[in-house]
């Protein structure tokens, strides 16, 4: 067994599985949060269920659901997957159940769940677990330390606030959560690491449309929102849901350059050949309003239609045209964005070319490791950025108690 003494800076996700890690595999391990408590992304997403991970097995195909760090994911994802996700907590006493999207929460719907054993699991396995500890400086020693130095076989050493105790160990791991200020990934870049610059991601749309927002609540799916497909949501401040989501994620940094300001195409109808469906309804409901026969949700529909008076044997090709126009092929212009509050996901943050993904390993510092969202790694809304942290954490974790990783 290891007798290496591993200090971790970060108590999320990622950082409590690699503790859980290597001290399971008999590392020492102390795991420290600025914070009061630990976990708190766990316990806040998904609606405070916990979106623990997305049932989709295959590495290759996982990978592709993250618009930053997909090569680089594949290899992590092959020795540490979804289904390696499910096993790791069902061996501990957690059931997750998979949504009809996809998703896979707890079947207590709760995150305390996943809290609970997530803590339980680091107690057992002898993790120190210290809260309301800010690592202030890291620096690892250029050149040995005297022979009666007790740092000589430490080279890691961590100043913590006002330089009023220190921590010294074998190896370092910086957990640190996502870079959405330059500040959250100091510690990287003092020890020499590039950090890619810090934008939104999964965020959803301002749209100043007055007709629109007044139809917050209704959602549609699927919907086409220039050239993404899926669930939309209108809100009382423009767009939402996974659509959109996705769609920020995938332009996060095009949509910054714009300042937020850009047009977006709609198709509320894709996959349907709308022009014969409204063809069909003017055979079929020629003496019905239009309004009272909707393709979309009621107030949807409504407001797309306009006249509240018209029939269908009264809508003139030209109505017909503009109708088709109206759905598949609305044109909105976005204003500015809202953070997801439950995600609270940045694209940025440490450069991938710098990091070993076989081990999590800096390329620049030999016994500095990395894992979770301090990555220039963000994957779309649905249990994918959690199993990216399991993902590096479970890596970083072997690799730091000196075990191989799998082949």
């Amino acid at each position: 067994m290891s007798s290496r003494r591993v200090i971790i800076v970060g108590g999320g996700a990622a950082g409590f599985f690699a503790a859980i890690t290597a001290a399971e595999a008999g590392a020492d391990v102390t795991l420290l949060e600025k914070g009061r408590e630990f976990l708190g992304k766990v316990r806040v997403s998904g609606g405070g269920r916990c979106n623990v991970t997305h049932a989709c097995f295959d590495a290759r195909e996982f990978a592709t659901r993250f618009p930053r760090g997909e090569r680089e994911l594949i290899g992590p994802f092959q020795k540490f997957g979804a289904r390696d996700t499910v096993a790791w907590f069902e061996a501990r006493g957690v059931k997750l159940k998979t949504e009809s999207d996809g998703r896979m929460f707890p079947v207590t719907d709760s995150s305390q769940t996943i809290v609970d054993c997530l803590v339980g699991a680091a107690k057992a396995a002898g993790v120190k677990l210290v809260t309301s500890c800010v690592v202030e400086k890291v620096e690892r020693a250029s050149r040995p330390f005297g022979l009666g130095d007790e740092r000589a076989r430490r080279p890691f050493h961590c100043t913590l606030p006002n330089a009023e105790a220190t921590m010294d160990c074998d190896r370092l791991l910086l957990a640190t959560g996502g870079c959405r200020t330059a500040a959250a990934g100091a510690l990287a870049a003092e020890c020499g690491h590039t950090l890619e610059p810090p934008v939104p991601s999964l965020f959803s749309f301002h749209v100043e449309t007055p007709w629109l927002c007044k139809l917050a609540g209704v959602s549609v799916d699927p919907v086409e929102v220039s050239g993404e497909r899926g669930a939309l949501l209108v809100t009382h401040t423009g767009l939402s849901g996974p659509v959109i989501l996705r769609l920020s994620a995938w332009r996060a940094r095009e949509l910054h350059a714009v300042d937020y300001r850009f047009p977006v195409t709609v198709n509320w109808l894709p996959g349907v050949d709308v022009a014969a469906a409204l063809e069909a309804k003017r055979r079929e409901h020629g003496a019905k309003l239009v309004v009272n026969t909707p393709l979309l949700p009621s107030r949807l529909w409504e407001a797309l239609v306009g006249s509240t008076e018209l029939r269908w044997s009264k809508l003139s090709r030209a109505e017909q045209h503009r109708l088709v126009r109206q759905l598949t092929r609305m044109e909105l212009t976005v204003t500015g964005k809202s953070l997801n509050k439950e995600e609270f996901v940045t694209c940025g943050g440490m450069r991938l070319s710098e990091v070993n993904f076989k081990t999590m390993e800096s390329r620049i510092r030999p016994g500095l490791f990395f894992a979770g969202e301090l990555l220039d790694i963000d994957g779309i809304t649905g249990g994918f950025n959690f199993q990216a942290a399991w993902t590096t954490g479970w890596l970083a974790g072997r690799a730091m108690a000196g075990m191989s990783t799998p082949a």
